[in-house]
């Protein structure tokens, strides 16, 4: 009988012990996936850059402005431009100390933490890109309309020809494109970051079972 339980004493334990090397091995392979997607967001938040980047070579704003002799607005999209670029480096850097914090984070709690504090990231960043694409949208709207000599007949008309209404199509024509332009862009966004994110939300889901 005494050996019965000391077997039983014995089974447990290793039954313990067994359940402890397994919550190790599932914390780290949801470290290690964490610090993957992040890797991921921070490779593709540099690619970004990259393309638009390329994409402002090969349609430069300052020749733009200057075929409508627009040229005192070049230094006022310049300033613009470098306020972008600005935010944008500012948020790769936090997605690069992002990925550091959890590459070598050792608690639950901490890879927890630095696992939201990287949604949120990713979320102002998504929010700041859909703003400025939408600031640039109205801009170019309103500097086509008062800079670009195609446009003369359109103001023409309407400060002649049924001006509200010619002035209200306009308006509409303009928000109507830009909320598509937009949304182009969120469904991007959203397909893009959504992915990784909804990953990185399920493994603190599994953290915080492990944890709990």
């Amino acid at each position: 009988m005494e050996e019965l339980d000391i077997l039983k004493k014995a089974w447990q334990k290793e039954e313990h012990s067994f359940q402890q090397v397994t919550e190790v091995e599932i914390y780290k392979m949801l470290h290690k996936k964490s610090s993957s997607i992040v890797k991921w967001i921070l490779i593709i938040s540099i690619l970004e850059v990259l393309l638009w980047t390329t994409i402002s070579i090969f349609f430069n704003t300052d020749d733009y402005l200057k075929e409508m002799h627009s040229e005192d607005l070049i230094i006022y999209f310049k300033v613009l431009n470098y306020i972008n670029y600005a935010v944008i480096i500012g948020f790769i850097y936090l997605f690069y100390k992002n990925y550091i914090k959890i590459s070598t984070t050792e608690s639950t709690k901490n890879l927890m933490k630095n696992i939201l504090r990287t949604r949120r990231t990713v979320q102002y960043y998504v929010w700041y890109n859909l703003g400025m694409i939408t600031i640039i949208m109205i801009l170019g709207f309103v500097l086509a309309f008062y800079y670009n000599p195609e446009m003369h007949l359109l103001k023409d008309k309407i400060a002649h020809e049924n001006g509200n209404k010619t002035l209200l199509i306009t308006c509409g024509i303009m928000l109507l494109s830009t909320i598509v332009f937009v949304s182009v862009f969120w469904l991007f966004y959203r397909l893009l970051y959504g992915i990784l994110l909804r990953k990185l939300n399920s493994n603190y889901k599994k953290l915080k079972k492990i944890d709990s």
